[in-house]
């Protein structure tokens, strides 16, 4: 293979692994459970939670608009 070819071919795999890092969700260990931590109150559901846009930009920023937003800009953080 040439020098082009070995480019194309490591290009091709890291685009490979950043759709298949961005399809899924990030995974996150369970924090163990302290053993003497009290217990914590309720969280306060009056409000519902809002889930974010989440795209990403080039620099690996997302953005903090909330999900289906109708702009056509992101706002990035």
């Amino acid at each position: 293979m040439s020098k082009m070819d070995n480019l194309r071919a490591m290009r091709e795999a890291r685009y490979e692994q950043a759709v298949a890092r961005a399809g899924k969700p990030a995974t996150r260990r369970p924090a163990a459970p302290a053993r003497t931590a009290p217990s914590a109150p309720p969280a306060d559901l009056s409000e519902p939670e809002t889930s974010l846009c989440g795209h990403r930009n080039m620099g690996g920023r997302t953005c903090t608009r909330e999900a289906g937003h109708a702009a056509k800009s992101h706002r990035y953080s």
